[in-house]
C-alpha cells in the first residue's frame, strides 16, 4: 500500500512539472526560456544561463526519485533525457565562446566574459558583449556545480576529451573568482545600478561551491577524464567568503542572494555561526509577507522605476525606499535549507508561506516572480511598511521559484532525500572546518650543510637521501600546471603560469610515474631576496604552516620540504634558523601539530595527485639545487669593502661605454660592479652584451650579482640589484588584491 501510495505522489508531480516546466523545453536546444513573458521590462523568451540551471532542478529531482522508486517507467527516460539536453545545451552555447574564455583567464575583462543569456532556438548569443552585463561568474559556477554534481549522481553528461577540456578550462576561468568583481546574481553591479562591477559574496560563494564539486570528478566516467582544481583557490574563496558576509558586497550591505551561498544549492560556508548570522540579516532586512526584497532600494519592476534606462540616475535609489519589490522565490531557498537542516517549525513555516504567495492560473497554483505595491498604495505603504496588500506581477510562473518549490516538496513528502540532491555533500562541510597537521622535511643543499646540521642535533637529508622523492622548485608545479586543459586545436591553452601557493606545494604528485614534491614558494630567493633572511623565513613558515593546517582539505596529510642552504648556516642569524628547525621537533609549532622525519617515511602519509601524460612537457631532469647561475665576475672579498659608504657613488658617469666594459671586466669589487652593470643596463639594455664571454648578457651578469649577494647577505647591494632588474615581491600583488576585495 505504501508503495502504491508512493507510485501515485510519482504520478501527480510528473504532471504537475511537466505542465508547468517540462513541457517549456526547447526540442532542438534543450533550453528553457525564462519567461514567456515580453513586457515593459523586458523579453524574457531568452535562455538565462542561471535561470535554465534552477529551472531543471525540478525535472533533475524527479528522475531521481522515477531512478530509485519506479526504474522500469518510461518517463525516467524522459527526465534524464531532459536533463541531459539542458546541460549539454548549455554547454554548447559555451563552447560556440571558447576564445571568450580563453581570453578571460588572462584579461578578466567584462568584455571578454561568457554571456549570459543565448537564444532559446539556437543557442546563439542574443546581446551584444557591451549592451549587457555578461561578466556574472555565479552563473557560469552555478553550471560548473550541477555538471559535478549531476555527473556523481551517474548521468553521462560529457561525451568526449574535448568536452573535458572545455570544463577543465571554465575551471581556469572562475578561478580567481575570489577576486574577480562582476556583475552579480542581479546583473546590475553596484546597488545604484551605475555599471560599476563590484566582489559579491554570492559569485564567490558560488565559485568556491563549484570548485570543491568538481575536483578529481572523471567527466567520462573511464578514469583518465579528472578535473583538476588548485585547493589554493578554494582557500581565497573562503577567506575572501568570511569577510565580506554576512554583507553581500561594499555597496550591498544585504542581499538574498547570499541565501544561495549559505544554504542549498553551494552550501559554501563551513562556520555555522557565519551560515545563521548571514540568514538573521537577509530575514530581519528583507523578509516581509510576500516574500523577500533583493536587496535594500531596489527598483527592478516598481511603479516609480522608469523603464527603457539600462542604469539609474544618481541619487534615484531614494525613489524605491520603502516599496521594493518582494520574491518569493527567496523563500524557496529558506525552504530547502529548513529540510536540510530538519527544522520542523522552520519547514512548516516557509512551506505555509509558499503556498499563500501561489496564485491560480490554467487550474494550477504558481509561485509570480515578485509582488508589487500599486502605484495608488505607494505613498501609504512608505508612510507605513508592510502595511498596503501587494499584487502580483504577470510573470507567472517564475519557473525558477517554482521548480525550487517542487523540489522542496518532493523531499518533505519521501520521494527524494537530502542525499540524491547534494551527492557530494556539501552539506556536510557545515562545523567542519579543516585542521590538519603538517609533515616538515628537511633538504640540506650538500653533505656540508647536512653535516653541520647534524651537530646541532637536527636531522636532515640531501636529494640524493631522499631519492627516490625528487624535488623541485615550486616554478615547475606552474609549469605543469600551466599544461593542464591545453588543447591547441581549439585555441586554449591551459591554466595561465600564475604562482602557486602552499596548499598546492605541499601536495606530493605522480608525475611520470615518479613521486614529486615543491619548495613553497616563499623559499623562491630567485625571484626575491626575502627568502635569504632567516628572520623573515621564521615568519614565512608560521604563516605557511597555519595557512596549511587551517584549509588542507585533502586525503593524507600535507608536506613542507625546507630547503636549508649553506648560505643560510653562514649568516650572522643562524641561531634564528637553528631555532625554528629545533622547533619542529617539539610535535608543535606556533600552535600546529607537526611531525618531522626522514621523507621516505613522511611520504607514506602523504596521498599523492596523479597527473595525466601532459602534451609537450616532460620532467626536467636537474632537479633542485642542480642550476646555478655562471661565474664570470672576479670577486675579492678584501677589495669589496662593505663599510665603503660611497663605493657606489663615487663611479663616473663620465666614462665611455669601452672604458665601462673593461673596467667591468678588470673589477673585483662587487659594490662597483653592480655599478657599473646599473649603468650599463640604463645605458644599452639587459641584452647588451658587454664582453666578458659570448652569450653574457647584462641581465645574466647582474643575476650572478643578485645570488653572490645574496649568499653574503650584503642587503644594499641586493637591493639594487633586485630594484636594477625589475624584481618584486611576488606575494604583494596577492597582498593588494585581497586587501582591496576584503575592503
Amino acid at each position: 500500500m505504501e508503495q502504491e501510495a508512493r507510485l501515485d505522489q510519482l504520478d501527480r508531480y510528473y504532471r504537475r512539472i511537466k505542465r508547468t516546466i517540462l513541457n517549456r523545453q526547447n526540442p532542438h536546444s534543450g533550453l528553457f526560456p525564462a519567461s514567456t513573458d515580453v513586457n515593459d521590462h523586458g523579453d524574457y523568451r531568452d535562455a538565462w544561463v542561471r535561470d535554465n540551471l534552477y529551472t531543471i532542478q525540478a525535472i533533475w529531482g524527479l528522475y531521481l526519485s522515477f531512478k530509485k522508486i519506479n526504474p522500469d517507467d518510461g518517463r525516467k527516460e524522459q527526465l534524464e533525457d531532459s536533463t541531459v539536453r539542458l546541460m549539454r545545451g548549455l554547454l554548447s552555447a559555451m563552447m560556440k565562446q571558447t576564445a571568450k574564455v580563453e581570453r578571460f583567464k588572462y584579461t578578466q575583462n567584462p568584455m571578454d566574459a561568457l554571456h549570459a543569456k543565448y537564444d532559446t532556438q539556437s543557442g546563439e548569443t542574443v546581446v551584444k558583449d557591451h549592451e549587457w552585463g555578461h561578466l556574472q561568474i555565479d552563473a557560469t559556477s552555478l553550471f560548473v556545480l550541477m555538471l559535478a554534481r549531476m555527473t556523481q549522481s551517474g548521468l553521462r553528461l560529457i561525451y568526449d576529451q574535448s568536452e573535458v577540456t572545455f570544463v577543465q578550462n571554465l575551471v581556469w576561468y572562475i578561478g580567481r573568482g575570489y577576486r574577480t568583481p562582476d556583475f552579480g546574481i542581479w546583473e546590475r553591479g553596484n546597488k545604484s545600478n551605475n555599471g560599476q562591477l563590484e566582489v559579491n559574496a554570492s559569485s564567490v560563494g558560488m565559485v568556491k561551491s563549484a570548485l570543491q564539486a568538481i575536483e578529481k570528478v572523471d567527466l567520462l566516467h573511464d578514469g583518465h577524464s579528472k578535473i583538476f582544481v588548485v585547493p589554493d583557490e578554494i582557500a581565497r574563496c573562503r577567506t575572501t567568503l568570511e569577510s565580506l558576509l554576512p554583507r553581500e558586497s561594499d555597496s550591498k550591505e544585504v542581499d538574498a542572494a547570499c541565501l544561495s551561498v549559505i544554504g542549498y544549492p553551494a552550501f559554501a560556508i563551513e562556520k555555522k555561526s557565519l551560515v545563521e548570522k548571514t540568514r538573521k540579516r537577509i530575514i530581519d532586512k528583507l523578509a516581509g509577507p510576500w516574500g523577500c526584497k533583493r536587496f535594500l532600494l531596489d527598483g527592478h519592476q516598481t511603479v516609480t522605476e522608469q523603464h527603457g534606462r539600462l542604469h539609474y540616475e544618481q541619487n534615484e535609489l531614494k525613489n524605491f525606499q520603502d516599496i521594493e519589490s518582494e520574491w518569493p522565490l527567496f523563500y524557496t531557498y529558506l525552504y530547502l535549507e529548513a529540510l536540510f537542516d530538519e527544522d520542523a517549525d522552520r519547514i512548516k513555516y516557509y512551506r505555509e508561506m509558499l503556498d499563500k504567495l501561489r496564485v491560480e492560473k490554467d487550474g494550477d497554483y504558481l509561485l509570480p516572480e515578485l509582488y508589487i505595491v500599486p502605484k495608488e498604495l505607494v505613498e501609504k505603504e512608505r508612510q507605513n511598511p508592510g502595511s498596503q496588500n501587494r499584487l502580483p506581477n504577470e510573470n507567472i510562473p517564475l519557473v525558477w521559484a517554482q521548480s525550487l518549490y517542487y523540489l522542496g516538496r518532493m523531499i518533505e513528502v519521501g520521494l527524494l532525500d537530502k542525499s540524491d540532491i547534494d551527492p557530494l555533500n556539501a552539506y556536510g562541510r557545515i562545523n567542519r572546518r579543516p585542521n590538519s597537521k603538517v609533515q616538515v622535511s628537511l633538504l640540506a643543499e650538500n653533505e656540508s650543510v647536512k653535516t653541520q646540521l647534524a651537530q646541532h642535533g637536527i636531522l636532515s637529508q640531501t636529494k640524493e637521501d631522499m631519492a627516490p622523492v625528487l624535488i623541485y622548485p615550486t616554478g615547475e608545479l606552474n609549469r605543469i600546471f600551466s599544461m593542464v586543459g591545453v588543447d591547441r586545436e581549439h585555441g586554449l591553452t591551459g591554466r595561465p603560469m600564475r604562482r602557486m601557493r602552499s596548499l598546492a606545494t605541499h601536495q606530493s604528485y605522480l608525475i611520470e610515474g615518479r613521486t614529486c614534491l615543491f619548495l613553497s614558494s616563499f623559499q623562491n630567493r630567485t625571484s626575491f631576496y626575502l627568502a635569504s633572511d632567516n628572520e623573515l623565513l621564521r615568519e614565512s613558515i608560521k604563516t605557511d604552516l597555519s595557512y596549511v593546517s587551517r584549509h588542507w582539505t585533502h586525503k593524507g596529510l600535507p608536506t613542507l620540504v625546507l630547503y636549508v642552504r649553506k648560505s643560510m648556516i653562514d649568516s650572522q642569524d643562524v641561531d634564528v634558523l637553528l631555532e625554528t628547525l629545533k622547533d619542529f621537533s617539539d610535535g608543535e609549532f606556533n600552535g600546529v601539530s607537526v611531525s618531522t622525519g626522514p621523507i621516505n617515511e613522511l611520504i607514506s602519509n602523504s596521498i599523492p595527485e596523479v597527473m595525466p601524460a601532459l602534451p609537450d612537457y616532460r620532467l626536467p631532469i636537474a632537479a633542485l639545487g642542480e642550476r646555478h647561475p655562471g661565474q664570470w665576475l672576479k670577486y675579492n672579498p678584501e677589495k669589496s669593502n662593505s663599510q665603503a659608504k660611497d663605493a657606489l657613488s663615487e663611479f663616473s658617469h663620465q666614462y665611455s661605454e669601452t672604458q665601462m666594459n673593461q673596467r667591468l671586466k678588470d673589477s673585483e669589487d662587487i659594490f662597483e660592479q653592480v655599478e657599473l652593470l646599473a649603468s650599463l643596463l640604463k645605458l644599452k639594455g639587459g641584452l647588451y652584451q658587454p664582453g666578458i664571454a659570448p652569450g653574457v648578457t647584462v641581465q645574466i651578469l647582474l643575476e650572478e650579482l643578485y645570488q653572490r649577494s645574496s649568499d653574503l647577505h650584503l642587503w644594499g647591494l641586493i637591493r639594487y640589484a633586485s630594484a636594477a632588474m625589475g624584481k618584486y615581491w611576488s606575494a604583494l600583488e596577492d597582498a593588494v588584491a585581497e586587501s582591496i576585495t576584503r575592503q
